[in-house]
């Protein structure tokens, strides 16, 4: 079958590419990523004791040893809550928790529960 002159015009893999995104952008040098920041600034909670939640309800307390740019903790002297059958304290000791699964951080010191206002009151 004749070649038709399709195969240029249907991104073949040869010559240049003209607006479709690829390779690298002009405002960018070539070889560095933009640097990604931190959503939070865990540095003033390191060697202090957090408390973690987690997606699908867990929650573990601990001492701050490390994290990253992606929420991963390393935390030490680490405690799960257990609530199911009985209320109770499991100690894990030291711990890497991954960053996408944590929904809630906390500090344990200086924070205390208070009343719901939005609780109907009867």
């Amino acid at each position: 079958m004749a070649d038709r002159g399709r195969g240029a015009a249907r991104g073949s893999r040869g010559g240049p590419t003209r607006g479709r995104g690829h390779g690298p952008s002009s405002s960018q040098p070539s070889g560095e990523k933009p640097r990604r920041e931190a959503i939070l600034d865990l540095s003033k909670y390191v060697n202090e004791r957090i408390r973690v939640k987690f997606t699908g309800g867990r929650e573990v307390t601990g001492m701050l040893k490390g994290y990253d740019q992606l929420l991963n903790l390393v935390l030490d002297d680490v405690e799960e809550d257990v609530e199911l059958p009985q209320p109770r304290k499991r100690s894990l000791g030291l711990a890497v928790l991954r960053g996408p699964t944590i929904i809630l951080l906390s500090p344990v010191d200086g924070s205390e529960e208070i009343a719901n206002p939005f609780l109907n009151q009867e």
